[in-house]
């Protein structure tokens, strides 16, 4: 009873302007309560002819739109925003939504139909679309050291003239502790090296003077090892500390009347002269 009548002279107290906006304060929340009821996806007496209408998240009560934020909060909507406002949500539109960006086709090297993307495209910028690719004929991979063997290219040849040739990366095959390969697409190796070594023919002559001299030393190599596996087969004819033999004949002179001649021999090693007494 007491609560009652303070709050009854607190309402006599009030001058009618707070009145008037206490009662259309509770109109306010009445509306946007029915609104909320209405707007809710599992009512079941939602009728099509209703005071709330929601569209896009946007709700009209009364003749004022307010926004559903999601967050249990309805925004007022304004009906004639401001220059400001107008540039804000201007510039909150991201600019691919505002303007699309074209996509590029490139022209197929085999067929010349345009595509967008495909596999040699992305992964070595080789113009072939996927339908063109021969994996195993002219479009397949060679390793890196196959490449400088063949095509005797260097590494600043692959790597930093330009432009620097693409590759892939996979695990060897032949032992999975060894370093990955390169793999790079053998078209554009074949074009390095013609951009290396002017022309092919330049390019095998180049070869066969390498294998020549790659065989002449082979030939060297395997002399100088024939030569010290005999050293240590007959090391006696090599040893250079050995003294030359001095032949000591003593008196063993004898003179041969028929040939008017002397002949010595060697006391040590028999070896034996004839010679002439002038």
């Amino acid at each position: 009873m007491n609560e009652k009548k303070a709050c009854s002279s607190k309402q006599e107290n009030l001058s009618d302007y707070q009145r008037q906006r206490i009662e259309e304060n509770r109109i306010k929340a009445i509306n946007l309560r029915q609104a909320r009821l209405l707007t809710h996806p599992y009512s079941s007496d939602q009728k099509p002819a209703q005071t709330a209408v929601s569209v896009n998240n946007v709700i009209k009560v009364s003749g004022t739109k307010y926004i559903d934020s999601g967050g249990g909060f309805l925004i007022e909507q304004r009906t004639n925003p401001t220059e400001a406002e107008t540039s804000e949500q201007l510039d909150a539109i991201p600019e691919s939504d505002a303007v699309p960006v074209p996509i590029e086709h490139d022209e197929c090297l085999e067929c010349g139909d345009r595509f967008a993307d495909s596999y040699l495209l992305s992964t070595f910028d080789y113009s072939v679309c996927d339908a063109c690719r021969d994996s195993d004929g002219q479009h397949s991979l060679i390793t890196r050291t196959e490449a400088k063997q063949e095509y005797l290219l260097k590494d600043c040849d692959l790597d930093r003239r330009d432009p620097p040739l693409k590759y892939i990366s996979r695990k060897n095959p032949h032992n999975v502790r060894w370093g990955e390969m390169k793999l790079y697409l053998h078209l554009q190796i074949e074009k390095r090296a013609l951009e290396v070594w002017g022309s092919e023919e330049k390019l095998m002559r180049e070869k066969e003077e390498r294998e020549e001299k790659r065989e002449v030393a082979k030939v060297k190599k395997y002399n100088k090892r024939l030569k010290v596996l005999r050293m240590d087969v007959r090391s006696s004819l090599y040893d250079k500390t050995v003294q030359a033999h001095v032949h000591s004949y003593g008196d063993s002179e004898v003179y041969n009347e028929v040939d008017d001649n002397y002949t010595r021999t060697c006391e040590s090693c028999g070896h034996s002269e004839t010679y002439e007494k002038m």
